[in-house]
């Protein structure tokens, strides 16, 4: 059996093959945690300000119908680094999971409790090219011996096997923020620790940063200054929510310190720079009655495989490539990342994985063929989603519940908020994109949740805390 080593140095001789190329530029890519898809100014937001990202998407390109590859977030990041669908990969829910109602119709299948050491990370993409690399923030892939230094990045920043933080302020018991006190606040350490690392790689050569952030996942804490401040413009109104729209605004302002640093850096018009969310926008959690953020008009959030739970903001920014202003309606996934960054960069992408490079679109051409997009995601949720599956192939989406095998078809283009089910309506549709579901589920040897011997009808539903309720 060959090692780790031998397999990556094999990739660098052949699937990651460097392609001609005089300087390769720096990529910068930011992940937020639970940012809805209209949490943006630039996205339609009526109370967030958000400068830095505007001025982003205003010089590159903005995704109108971008998607995470998962409801939740270990899976979303998983996809990410690989380029493959959760579902191939076995990690289909948040690490480690949310624990089996004992009562639920369904049994839901075990997962990957960590990013296999198998798969090839973004990092160890980049690294025969040359790149040094960076993840500073929410790792959630893993413990010890899974870790990003294990897993091709050079420096690991605030990551480890947790999903969260207790608190937005310290002190921290996280990797490399050793020493913080109660008045740091952790996104500004993450910017801090960004702004290191910019200034020690910029000099040696091309990096990549990866700056997956903790806002804006519950607990929700912000500087006391910021929350006045919404609070003010929001007056008497319960929502929105003066302390989230701070927590956005944080990011705004670490997006532009970061290019700042990067200006300074003498870096910036050779970086591209990448922001997006894990997941939909956090409505419910558990059995809270606070709404925590609103995707309207996108159904549902966080958990749900309606647009609400999987439809992202996207900003891809790249010096003398992109367009100023461009707005795209073509379908992307966190699947692409990976292919995108590596061409970017000047390599080639393995031949097995899901996603496709959006190098093309960026330039100004073409965008990507591919038959459909997929999701899997056989659990039942904290936000009271239940084990489904779901397609969408142009306008058309079709989702799949497990429990009962009710189908939902829905034409995005004339119904964005899922509301009108034209299964029934629309027969042969729902059947085609059925069978492609289907089929794609075998093509990736997907687990699939089992019955449930011990399934009580008059408690199966009281896990269910913000369920959605069947459309008509």
């Amino acid at each position: 059996m060959i090692t780790r080593r031998e397999f990556l140095i094999g990739l660098s001789g052949a699937g990651f093959a460097a392609q001609p190329q005089k300087k390769r530029p720096n990529i910068v890519l930011l992940l937020l945690d639970d940012l809805g898809w209209r949490d943006f100014a630039c996205y339609g937001h009526p109370v967030h300000e958000t400068p830095n990202v505007d001025r982003l998407a205003a010089e590159g390109v903005k995704f109108t119908d971008a998607y995470a590859a998962c409801p939740v977030c270990s899976p979303t990041r998983a996809s990410i680094m690989t380029g493959k669908y959760p579902a191939r990969l076995h990690l289909t829910d948040w690490i480690p999971g949310r624990k089996q109602w004992p009562t639920a119709k369904l049994l839901t299948p075990k997962f990957e409790q960590a990013l296999p050491l198998r798969e090839v990370t973004i990092a160890e993409a980049l690294k025969p090219l040359g790149y040094r690399s960076a993840s500073i923030g929410k790792w959630h892939l893993g413990g010890q011996g899974y870790l990003p230094t294990d897993q091709g990045f050079d420096v690991n920043v605030a990551g480890d096997h947790r999903g969260g933080v207790r608190s937005y302020f310290g002190p921290f018991d996280l990797p490399g923020l050793e020493g913080t006190t109660k008045d740091d606040y952790i996104t500004e350490k993450l910017t801090e620790a960004a702004e290191k690392f910019i200034q020690e790689s910029a000099p040696k050569g091309p990096f990549f940063l990866y700056l997956p952030e903790y806002t804006v996942h519950i607990p929700l804490n912000a500087r006391k200054e910021a929350i006045e401040k919404y609070r003010r413009k929001i007056g008497d109104k319960k929502f929105p929510d003066a302390t989230y729209a701070a927590m956005v605004e944080s990011f705004d302002i670490a997006l532009g310190r970061i290019r700042k640093k990067l200006d300074e850096m003498r870096v910036a018009d050779n970086t591209v720079i990448i922001v997006t969310s894990d997941n939909g926008g956090l409505r419910y959690e558990g059995s809270s009655k606070n709404l925590v953020t609103d995707n309207s008009p996108l159904r549902a959030g966080k958990g749900h495989l309606y647009e609400g739970g999987v439809r992202e903001p996207l900003i891809i920014y790249w010096p003398g490539v992109t367009k100023a202003g461009t707005v795209t309606n073509v379908p992307a996934c966190s699947i692409d990342l990976l292919p995108t960054i590596v061409e970017i960069a000047g390599g080639k992408a393995p031949r097995d994985i899901d996603g496709v490079s959006l190098v093309s679109l960026l330039r100004g051409g073409q965008p990507p063929q591919r038959e459909a997009l997929y999701w899997h995601y056989p659990h039942y949720s904290n936000q009271g989603g239940t084990p489904s599956g779901a397609i969408r192939k142009g306008d058309y989406k079709l989702i799949e519940f497990y429990e009962d095998g009710r189908l939902e078809l829905f034409n995005l283009k004339d119904d964005i908020g899922e509301r009108r089910n034209l299964a029934k309506a629309q027969p042969k549709v729902a059947a085609e994109l059925h069978g492609m579901l289907k089929k794609w589920r075998a093509s990736v040897n997907a687990a699939m949740p089992q019955p449930n011997p011990h399934y009580d009808p008059a408690q199966a539903d009281q896990h269910l805390t913000g369920a959605e309720p069947p459309t008509p």
